[in-house]
Protein backbone atom coordinates (compact mmCIF):
# COMPACT_ATOMS: atom_id res chain seq x y z
CA UNK A 1 0.00 0.00 0.00
CA UNK A 2 1.48 3.35 -1.05
CA UNK A 3 1.56 6.53 1.00
CA UNK A 4 -1.09 8.17 -1.15
CA UNK A 5 -3.49 5.24 -0.76
CA UNK A 6 -2.95 5.19 3.02
CA UNK A 7 -3.67 8.90 3.38
CA UNK A 8 -6.78 8.65 1.18
CA UNK A 9 -8.21 5.73 3.17
CA UNK A 10 -7.29 7.37 6.49
CA UNK A 11 -8.05 11.09 6.28
CA UNK A 12 -7.65 11.56 10.04
CA UNK A 13 -4.09 10.23 9.85
CA UNK A 14 -3.36 12.56 6.94
CA UNK A 15 -4.76 15.52 8.90
CA UNK A 16 -2.69 14.69 11.98
CA UNK A 17 0.46 14.34 9.89
CA UNK A 18 -0.20 17.70 8.27
CA UNK A 19 -0.71 19.33 11.67
CA UNK A 20 2.54 17.77 12.94
CA UNK A 21 4.38 19.19 9.93
CA UNK A 22 2.95 22.63 10.67
CA UNK A 23 3.80 22.43 14.39
CA UNK A 24 7.39 21.28 13.84
CA UNK A 25 7.79 23.88 11.09
CA UNK A 26 6.61 26.63 13.45
CA UNK A 27 9.08 25.45 16.10
CA UNK A 28 11.90 25.52 13.55
CA UNK A 29 10.86 28.98 12.33
CA UNK A 30 11.11 30.50 15.83
CA UNK A 31 14.63 29.05 16.23
CA UNK A 32 16.06 30.18 12.89
CA UNK A 33 18.39 33.14 12.58
CA UNK A 34 17.67 35.96 10.14
CA UNK A 35 20.53 37.45 8.13
CA UNK A 36 21.29 38.66 4.60
CA UNK A 37 23.45 35.78 3.34
CA UNK A 38 24.35 32.34 4.73
CA UNK A 39 27.00 32.14 7.42
CA UNK A 40 30.23 30.90 5.84
CA UNK A 41 33.49 30.12 7.63
CA UNK A 42 36.02 31.70 5.27
CA UNK A 43 39.38 29.90 5.50
CA UNK A 44 41.24 33.13 6.26
CA UNK A 45 43.87 33.40 9.01
CA UNK A 46 45.29 36.71 10.22
CA UNK A 47 48.66 37.21 11.91
CA UNK A 48 49.09 40.47 13.81
CA UNK A 49 52.19 41.68 15.57
CA UNK A 50 53.00 44.98 17.28
CA UNK A 51 56.36 46.62 17.88
CA UNK A 52 55.78 50.00 19.62
CA UNK A 53 58.06 52.78 18.49
CA UNK A 54 59.23 51.13 15.26
CA UNK A 55 58.60 52.81 11.92
CA UNK A 56 57.04 51.13 8.90
CA UNK A 57 60.39 50.25 7.28
CA UNK A 58 61.59 48.40 10.37
CA UNK A 59 58.23 46.62 10.68
CA UNK A 60 58.43 45.54 7.03
CA UNK A 61 62.00 44.23 7.07
CA UNK A 62 62.23 42.74 10.57
CA UNK A 63 58.69 41.45 11.19
CA UNK A 64 56.47 41.24 8.13
CA UNK A 65 58.97 39.69 5.72
CA UNK A 66 60.21 36.95 8.12
CA UNK A 67 56.64 35.99 9.02
CA UNK A 68 55.57 35.94 5.36
CA UNK A 69 58.52 33.73 4.46
CA UNK A 70 57.65 31.35 7.29
CA UNK A 71 53.96 30.87 6.38
CA UNK A 72 54.49 30.89 2.63
CA UNK A 73 55.27 27.17 2.55
CA UNK A 74 51.96 26.04 4.07
CA UNK A 75 49.97 23.95 1.53
CA UNK A 76 46.59 25.17 0.32
CA UNK A 77 47.34 28.91 0.41
CA UNK A 78 45.45 30.90 -2.19
CA UNK A 79 46.74 34.41 -1.47
CA UNK A 80 48.76 36.35 1.11
CA UNK A 81 48.36 40.06 1.76
CA UNK A 82 50.20 42.14 4.32
CA UNK A 83 50.45 45.70 5.57
CA UNK A 84 53.19 47.33 7.64
CA UNK A 85 52.48 50.45 9.65
CA UNK A 86 54.24 52.36 12.38
CA UNK A 87 54.29 50.00 15.32
CA UNK A 88 52.20 47.15 13.85
CA UNK A 89 52.25 44.43 11.21
CA UNK A 90 49.23 42.63 9.75
CA UNK A 91 49.26 39.55 7.50
CA UNK A 92 46.11 37.97 6.04
CA UNK A 93 46.42 34.43 4.67
CA UNK A 94 43.57 33.17 2.47
CA UNK A 95 43.33 29.42 1.89
CA UNK A 96 41.47 27.43 -0.72
CA UNK A 97 37.80 26.87 0.09
CA UNK A 98 38.32 23.13 0.63
CA UNK A 99 40.96 23.64 3.35
CA UNK A 100 39.82 22.95 6.92
CA UNK A 101 39.95 26.16 8.96
CA UNK A 102 41.21 24.51 12.16
CA UNK A 103 43.99 22.69 10.31
CA UNK A 104 45.04 25.89 8.57
CA UNK A 105 45.11 27.81 11.86
CA UNK A 106 47.29 25.15 13.52
CA UNK A 107 49.71 25.16 10.57
CA UNK A 108 50.03 28.94 10.72
CA UNK A 109 50.63 28.88 14.48
CA UNK A 110 53.41 26.30 14.07
CA UNK A 111 55.15 28.34 11.37
CA UNK A 112 54.83 31.60 13.32
CA UNK A 113 56.24 29.94 16.46
CA UNK A 114 59.22 28.73 14.46
CA UNK A 115 59.85 32.24 13.12
CA UNK A 116 59.86 33.91 16.56
CA UNK A 117 63.65 33.58 16.85
CA UNK A 118 64.06 35.80 13.76
CA UNK A 119 62.03 38.66 15.24
CA UNK A 120 63.44 41.49 17.41
CA UNK A 121 63.70 40.78 21.12
CA UNK A 122 61.36 43.55 22.29
CA UNK A 123 58.56 42.74 19.85
CA UNK A 124 55.19 41.64 21.23
CA UNK A 125 54.33 37.98 20.52
CA UNK A 126 52.42 37.57 17.21
CA UNK A 127 48.70 36.84 17.51
CA UNK A 128 47.13 34.28 15.14
CA UNK A 129 43.37 34.65 14.68
CA UNK A 130 40.74 32.93 12.57
CA UNK A 131 38.65 35.22 10.42
CA UNK A 132 35.04 35.10 11.60
CA UNK A 133 32.43 36.00 9.01
CA UNK A 134 30.01 36.94 11.80
CA UNK A 135 32.47 39.23 13.57
CA UNK A 136 31.26 42.29 11.67
CA UNK A 137 29.20 44.94 13.48
CA UNK A 138 25.56 45.16 12.43
CA UNK A 139 24.38 48.14 14.46
CA UNK A 140 25.95 51.30 15.82
CA UNK A 141 24.82 53.87 18.37
CA UNK A 142 26.70 57.19 18.38
CA UNK A 143 27.07 59.33 21.50
CA UNK A 144 28.28 62.91 21.22
CA UNK A 145 28.32 66.13 23.21
CA UNK A 146 29.34 69.67 22.40
CA UNK A 147 30.24 70.47 26.01
CA UNK A 148 31.95 67.33 27.37
CA UNK A 149 35.40 66.20 26.34
CA UNK A 150 35.88 62.91 24.53
CA UNK A 151 37.42 61.22 27.59
CA UNK A 152 34.33 61.82 29.76
CA UNK A 153 32.10 60.80 26.85
CA UNK A 154 34.02 57.55 26.43
CA UNK A 155 33.63 56.71 30.11
CA UNK A 156 29.89 57.42 29.94
CA UNK A 157 29.52 55.14 26.91
CA UNK A 158 31.52 52.35 28.57
CA UNK A 159 29.57 52.44 31.84
CA UNK A 160 26.03 53.02 30.56
CA UNK A 161 25.62 51.97 26.94
CA UNK A 162 28.16 49.16 26.56
CA UNK A 163 27.12 47.30 29.72
CA UNK A 164 23.42 47.55 28.80
CA UNK A 165 23.84 46.47 25.18
CA UNK A 166 25.99 43.48 26.16
CA UNK A 167 23.00 41.94 27.96
CA UNK A 168 21.01 41.58 24.72
CA UNK A 169 20.51 37.97 23.69
CA UNK A 170 22.57 37.03 20.63
CA UNK A 171 25.20 39.77 21.03
CA UNK A 172 28.76 38.47 20.99
CA UNK A 173 30.51 41.70 21.97
CA UNK A 174 30.05 45.46 22.05
CA UNK A 175 32.91 47.62 20.87
CA UNK A 176 33.40 51.32 21.52
CA UNK A 177 34.84 53.09 18.50
CA UNK A 178 36.61 56.39 18.97
CA UNK A 179 36.94 55.99 22.75
CA UNK A 180 39.68 57.84 24.60
CA UNK A 181 40.98 56.46 27.88
CA UNK A 182 42.57 58.46 30.68
CA UNK A 183 46.35 58.61 30.68
CA UNK A 184 49.17 60.79 31.93
CA UNK A 185 51.43 62.36 29.33
CA UNK A 186 54.90 63.34 30.52
CA UNK A 187 56.11 66.09 28.20
CA UNK A 188 59.87 66.76 28.39
CA UNK A 189 61.89 69.77 27.34
CA UNK A 190 64.90 68.65 25.21
CA UNK A 191 67.02 71.60 26.39
CA UNK A 192 66.41 70.79 30.05
CA UNK A 193 67.13 67.12 29.41
CA UNK A 194 70.49 68.07 27.92
CA UNK A 195 71.25 70.47 30.77
CA UNK A 196 70.70 67.82 33.42
CA UNK A 197 72.27 65.10 31.24
CA UNK A 198 69.12 62.96 31.37
CA UNK A 199 67.61 60.90 28.56
CA UNK A 200 63.97 59.88 27.98
CA UNK A 201 65.06 56.32 28.78
CA UNK A 202 66.03 57.48 32.30
CA UNK A 203 62.52 58.91 32.73
CA UNK A 204 60.97 55.67 31.53
CA UNK A 205 63.06 53.61 33.93
CA UNK A 206 62.16 55.92 36.80
CA UNK A 207 58.44 55.57 36.12
CA UNK A 208 58.72 51.79 35.82
CA UNK A 209 60.73 51.63 39.04
CA UNK A 210 58.56 53.90 41.17
CA UNK A 211 55.04 53.30 39.80
CA UNK A 212 54.63 49.76 41.13
CA UNK A 213 52.59 48.03 43.79
CA UNK A 214 54.25 44.79 44.86
CA UNK A 215 52.93 42.17 47.28
CA UNK A 216 54.43 42.80 50.70
CA UNK A 217 53.42 39.60 52.44
CA UNK A 218 51.80 39.29 55.84
CA UNK A 219 52.55 40.05 59.48
CA UNK A 220 51.74 37.10 61.69
CA UNK A 221 51.19 37.09 65.41
CA UNK A 222 50.00 34.60 67.95
CA UNK A 223 46.38 35.70 67.66
CA UNK A 224 46.18 37.64 64.39
CA UNK A 225 47.44 37.84 60.84
CA UNK A 226 47.67 41.10 58.90
CA UNK A 227 48.18 41.57 55.17
CA UNK A 228 50.68 44.30 54.34
CA UNK A 229 49.99 46.53 51.37
CA UNK A 230 52.63 48.85 49.93
CA UNK A 231 51.15 51.94 48.32
CA UNK A 232 53.55 52.54 45.44
CA UNK A 233 51.28 53.73 42.65
CA UNK A 234 51.47 57.27 41.32
CA UNK A 235 47.86 58.47 41.50
CA UNK A 236 47.92 62.24 41.01
CA UNK A 237 49.61 64.65 38.62
CA UNK A 238 51.66 66.01 41.54
CA UNK A 239 53.02 62.51 42.14
CA UNK A 240 54.30 62.38 38.56
CA UNK A 241 55.72 65.91 38.65
CA UNK A 242 57.51 65.21 41.96
CA UNK A 243 58.90 61.90 40.71
CA UNK A 244 62.65 61.64 41.33
CA UNK A 245 64.40 60.96 38.04
CA UNK A 246 68.05 61.14 39.12
CA UNK A 247 70.08 61.78 42.25
CA UNK A 248 73.69 62.82 42.37
CA UNK A 249 74.88 63.47 45.88
CA UNK A 250 72.63 66.10 47.37
CA UNK A 251 71.26 67.16 43.98
CA UNK A 252 67.85 65.66 43.18
CA UNK A 253 66.31 66.00 39.73
CA UNK A 254 62.54 65.72 39.71
CA UNK A 255 60.41 65.44 36.63
CA UNK A 256 59.05 68.96 37.17
CA UNK A 257 62.60 70.20 36.58
CA UNK A 258 62.70 68.82 33.03
CA UNK A 259 59.08 68.82 31.94
CA UNK A 260 55.44 68.73 32.91
CA UNK A 261 52.94 65.91 33.44
CA UNK A 262 49.32 66.37 32.38
CA UNK A 263 46.15 64.32 31.95
CA UNK A 264 45.38 63.51 28.33
CA UNK A 265 43.88 60.78 26.16
CA UNK A 266 45.88 57.61 25.70
CA UNK A 267 45.38 57.70 21.92
CA UNK A 268 45.43 61.07 20.17
CA UNK A 269 46.20 59.84 16.65
CA UNK A 270 42.63 59.02 15.61
CA UNK A 271 39.23 60.53 16.24
CA UNK A 272 35.63 59.80 15.31
CA UNK A 273 33.46 62.75 14.26
CA UNK A 274 30.04 63.62 12.93
CA UNK A 275 29.54 67.04 11.39
CA UNK A 276 32.85 68.09 12.95
CA UNK A 277 31.82 67.14 16.51
CA UNK A 278 33.89 64.38 18.21
CA UNK A 279 31.89 61.36 19.36
CA UNK A 280 32.10 57.70 20.35
CA UNK A 281 30.17 54.83 18.83
CA UNK A 282 28.96 51.58 20.45
CA UNK A 283 28.86 48.83 17.82
CA UNK A 284 27.14 45.45 18.21
CA UNK A 285 28.82 42.26 16.98
CA UNK A 286 26.39 39.29 16.75
CA UNK A 287 27.00 35.69 17.72
CA UNK A 288 27.25 33.10 14.90
CA UNK A 289 23.77 32.09 13.74
CA UNK A 290 22.02 34.81 15.75
CA UNK A 291 18.92 36.61 14.54
CA UNK A 292 20.17 40.00 13.36
CA UNK A 293 16.74 41.60 13.25
CA UNK A 294 15.84 40.56 16.79
CA UNK A 295 19.19 41.87 18.07
CA UNK A 296 18.70 45.29 16.48
CA UNK A 297 15.07 45.48 17.66
CA UNK A 298 16.17 44.78 21.24
CA UNK A 299 19.03 47.26 20.91
CA UNK A 300 16.65 49.99 19.77
CA UNK A 301 14.40 49.31 22.78
CA UNK A 302 17.41 49.46 25.10
CA UNK A 303 18.58 52.76 23.60
CA UNK A 304 15.11 54.26 24.05
CA UNK A 305 15.21 53.26 27.72
CA UNK A 306 18.66 54.81 28.15
CA UNK A 307 17.49 58.05 26.53
CA UNK A 308 15.04 58.59 29.40
CA UNK A 309 17.94 59.11 31.84
CA UNK A 310 20.25 60.80 29.35
CA UNK A 311 21.86 64.13 30.36
CA UNK A 312 20.73 67.13 28.38
CA UNK A 313 24.16 67.81 26.88
CA UNK A 314 24.53 64.31 25.35
CA UNK A 315 22.99 63.37 22.00
CA UNK A 316 22.37 59.79 20.89
CA UNK A 317 21.78 58.73 17.28
CA UNK A 318 22.09 55.71 15.00
CA UNK A 319 25.47 55.44 13.28
CA UNK A 320 24.55 52.61 10.92
CA UNK A 321 22.04 49.79 10.79
CA UNK A 322 22.92 46.91 8.47
CA UNK A 323 19.56 45.24 9.07
CA UNK A 324 17.90 47.90 6.91
CA UNK A 325 19.12 46.08 3.82
CA UNK A 326 18.32 42.68 5.33
CA UNK A 327 14.74 43.75 6.08
CA UNK A 328 14.25 45.22 2.61
CA UNK A 329 15.71 42.17 0.84
CA UNK A 330 13.71 39.66 2.86
CA UNK A 331 10.58 41.76 2.41
CA UNK A 332 11.03 41.68 -1.37
CA UNK A 333 11.45 37.91 -1.35
CA UNK A 334 8.41 37.50 0.89
CA UNK A 335 6.35 39.55 -1.55
CA UNK A 336 7.61 37.28 -4.34
CA UNK A 337 6.46 34.21 -2.40
CA UNK A 338 3.00 35.70 -1.87
CA UNK A 339 2.73 36.67 -5.53
CA UNK A 340 3.77 33.20 -6.68
CA UNK A 341 1.24 31.60 -4.35
CA UNK A 342 -1.63 33.83 -5.51
CA UNK A 343 -0.77 33.38 -9.20
CA UNK A 344 -0.68 29.59 -8.83
CA UNK A 345 -4.06 29.52 -7.13
CA UNK A 346 -5.58 31.91 -9.68
CA UNK A 347 -4.28 30.00 -12.70
CA UNK A 348 -5.46 26.64 -11.32
CA UNK A 349 -8.93 28.08 -10.73
CA UNK A 350 -9.13 29.68 -14.18
CA UNK A 351 -8.31 26.37 -15.93
CA UNK A 352 -10.30 23.97 -13.72
CA UNK A 353 -13.15 26.27 -12.67
CA UNK A 354 -13.60 24.27 -9.47
CA UNK A 355 -13.04 25.72 -5.99
CA UNK A 356 -12.77 22.30 -4.31
CA UNK A 357 -10.00 21.33 -6.68
CA UNK A 358 -8.24 24.66 -6.20
CA UNK A 359 -8.38 24.14 -2.43
CA UNK A 360 -5.79 21.35 -2.69
CA UNK A 361 -2.76 23.53 -3.60
CA UNK A 362 -4.03 26.24 -1.24
CA UNK A 363 -3.55 23.78 1.62
CA UNK A 364 -0.56 21.84 0.26
CA UNK A 365 1.69 24.83 -0.48
CA UNK A 366 1.61 26.45 3.01
CA UNK A 367 2.04 23.08 4.74
CA UNK A 368 5.07 22.30 2.59
CA UNK A 369 6.62 25.72 3.11
CA UNK A 370 6.07 25.71 6.89
CA UNK A 371 7.50 22.20 7.18
CA UNK A 372 10.60 23.37 5.33
CA UNK A 373 11.58 25.59 8.26
CA UNK A 374 12.06 22.56 10.51
CA UNK A 375 14.33 20.91 7.93
CA UNK A 376 16.27 24.18 7.68
CA UNK A 377 16.66 24.20 11.46
CA UNK A 378 18.00 20.63 11.51
CA UNK A 379 20.41 21.45 8.66
CA UNK A 380 21.75 24.54 10.47
CA UNK A 381 20.46 26.99 7.86
CA UNK A 382 19.17 30.50 8.46
CA UNK A 383 16.45 32.61 6.93
CA UNK A 384 18.29 34.60 4.28
CA UNK A 385 17.89 35.70 0.68
CA UNK A 386 19.13 32.43 -0.79
CA UNK A 387 16.96 30.14 1.34
CA UNK A 388 13.87 32.26 0.68
CA UNK A 389 14.55 32.21 -3.06
CA UNK A 390 14.88 28.44 -2.82
CA UNK A 391 11.44 28.37 -1.21
CA UNK A 392 10.09 30.37 -4.15
CA UNK A 393 11.40 27.67 -6.49
CA UNK A 394 9.98 24.95 -4.24
CA UNK A 395 6.50 26.39 -4.72
CA UNK A 396 6.79 25.43 -8.37
CA UNK A 397 7.83 21.88 -7.46
CA UNK A 398 4.90 21.43 -5.08
CA UNK A 399 2.44 22.90 -7.56
CA UNK A 400 3.74 20.78 -10.45
CA UNK A 401 3.26 17.55 -8.50
CA UNK A 402 -0.13 18.64 -7.16
CA UNK A 403 -1.42 19.60 -10.61
CA UNK A 404 -0.27 16.36 -12.25
CA UNK A 405 -1.93 14.16 -9.63
CA UNK A 406 -5.02 16.32 -9.38
CA UNK A 407 -5.53 16.42 -13.16
CA UNK A 408 -5.32 12.63 -13.43
CA UNK A 409 -7.85 12.18 -10.61
CA UNK A 410 -10.14 14.85 -12.06
CA UNK A 411 -10.13 13.08 -15.44
CA UNK A 412 -11.31 9.82 -13.86
CA UNK A 413 -14.08 11.62 -11.98
CA UNK A 414 -15.30 13.13 -15.26
CA UNK A 415 -15.49 9.58 -16.69
CA UNK A 416 -17.92 8.62 -13.93
CA UNK A 417 -15.64 6.98 -11.37
CA UNK A 418 -16.36 7.47 -7.67
CA UNK A 419 -14.22 10.29 -6.23
CA UNK A 420 -12.51 8.15 -3.58
CA UNK A 421 -11.74 5.35 -6.03
CA UNK A 422 -10.63 7.91 -8.60
CA UNK A 423 -8.23 9.40 -6.06
CA UNK A 424 -6.74 5.98 -5.26
CA UNK A 425 -6.41 4.84 -8.85
CA UNK A 426 -5.26 8.21 -10.14
CA UNK A 427 -2.53 8.54 -7.50
CA UNK A 428 -1.34 4.99 -8.19
CA UNK A 429 -1.00 5.64 -11.91
CA UNK A 430 0.88 8.87 -11.51
CA UNK A 431 2.94 8.05 -8.37
CA UNK A 432 6.15 6.96 -10.13
CA UNK A 433 5.81 9.73 -12.71
CA UNK A 434 5.73 12.32 -9.92
CA UNK A 435 8.73 10.72 -8.19
CA UNK A 436 10.63 10.63 -11.49
CA UNK A 437 9.84 14.31 -12.14
CA UNK A 438 11.03 15.30 -8.67
CA UNK A 439 14.25 13.28 -8.99
CA UNK A 440 14.89 14.88 -12.39
CA UNK A 441 14.53 18.38 -10.96
CA UNK A 442 16.79 17.47 -8.04
CA UNK A 443 19.37 16.12 -10.48
CA UNK A 444 19.31 19.45 -12.35
CA UNK A 445 20.14 21.52 -9.26
CA UNK A 446 22.30 18.97 -7.42
CA UNK A 447 25.58 19.87 -9.23
CA UNK A 448 25.43 23.25 -7.48
CA UNK A 449 26.45 21.41 -4.30
CA UNK A 450 29.86 20.70 -5.81
CA UNK A 451 30.57 24.30 -6.84
CA UNK A 452 33.42 25.95 -4.95
CA UNK A 453 33.66 29.56 -3.91
CA UNK A 454 32.01 32.09 -1.65
CA UNK A 455 29.60 34.76 -2.82
CA UNK A 456 28.32 37.57 -0.65
CA UNK A 457 28.47 41.26 0.08
CA UNK A 458 28.47 43.55 3.09
CA UNK A 459 26.69 46.86 3.42
CA UNK A 460 27.39 49.60 5.92
CA UNK A 461 24.81 52.33 6.26
CA UNK A 462 26.43 55.54 7.48
CA UNK A 463 24.92 58.82 8.58
CA UNK A 464 27.75 61.23 7.78
CA UNK A 465 30.19 59.43 10.10
CA UNK A 466 33.87 59.95 9.43
CA UNK A 467 36.98 58.59 11.12
CA UNK A 468 40.35 60.24 10.61
CA UNK A 469 43.80 59.33 11.79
Amino acid sequence: MSISTTTINRPVLATVMSLLIVIFGAIGFTSLGVRDYPSVDNPVISVRCSFPGANADVIETQITEPLEAAVNGIPGIRAISSSSRDGSSSINIEFNIDVDLETAANDVRDKVSGAMRQLPQDVDPPVVEKSDADAQPIYSVTIQSETRNIIDLSEYAEVNFKERLQTISGVSSVGVWGSKRYSVRMRMDPLLLAAYKITPLDVRQAVSRENVELPSGTVEGSTMELTVRTLGRLKTIDDFNNLIIAKNGERIVRFSDIGVAEVDAENTRSILKRNGVPMVSCVLVPQPGANYINIVDEAQKAVEELKKSLPEDITVAVGFDNTIFIRDSIKEVQITIYQAFLLVVLIIFLFLRNWRTTLIPIIAIPISLIGTFFIMYLAGFSINILTLLAMVLSIGLVVDDAIVVMENIYTKIEKGMEPKMAAIEGSKEIFFAVIATTITLVAVFFPIVFLQGVTGCTYIHSNDVEQTS
